[in-house]
């Protein structure tokens, strides 16, 4: 992007990312301890600015900066969670490659079920719009109109309640 295109709101937001990306920087390297997701925080953080029209004080700026990076942090650190919980029921390629076609029809089909099975319905939703539209906790809480915790609740339920349905199916 050229400068001269640039409005007075987007040059203010560079030079704000250029005087406060390191102070930034160390915040999420010291909450993630991972280099890239270090600096999508920071970036993010930038992006959301150009969106949205908050208005920015320089005496608070640099705190409202590092407050902004430690929520997306955390925002990080949830996602990492559930996924290290998702983890754990994704199915190794290993055990993919010894299992037969019927058997891996059968485990679907009893996936299919448990998934039918979910109550309250919302549970059936949220698992729907996240893995078969990979839609992240945000957009489905837009899309449901209530809050992204509803969505982390609704899905850590229903992941409970599929893990019930296939240990039983497994007795």
């Amino acid at each position: 992007m050229y400068i001269g295109c640039m409005t007075d709101r987007e040059q203010h937001i560079e030079r704000l990312f250029r005087l406060h990306y390191r102070a930034m920087y160390r915040l999420a390297s010291l909450l993630l301890h991972d280099d890239d997701d270090s600096k999508d925080v920071v970036h993010d953080v930038f992006a959301k600015l150009l969106v949205e029209q908050v208005e920015l004080r320089e005496p608070t700026v640099l705190p409202f900066l590092l407050s902004c990076v430690r929520n997306q942090c955390l925002n990080v650190m949830r996602d990492r969670k559930l996924q290290a919980q998702l983890g754990q029921y994704l199915i190794p390629d290993d055990v993919l490659e010894q299992t037969s076609p019927e058997d891996l029809e059968r485990e679907i089909e009893a996936l299919r079920a448990g998934v039918d099975a979910l109550m309250p319905p919302v549970c059936r939703e949220v698992i729907r719009l996240h893995f078969l539209e990979g839609l992240t906790f945000r957009e489905i809480a837009g899309r449901l109109g209530v809050s992204e915790t509803t969505i982390y609740k609704h899905l850590k339920g229903a992941l409970q309640q599929l893990r019930s349905t296939l240990n039983q199916r497994e007795q």
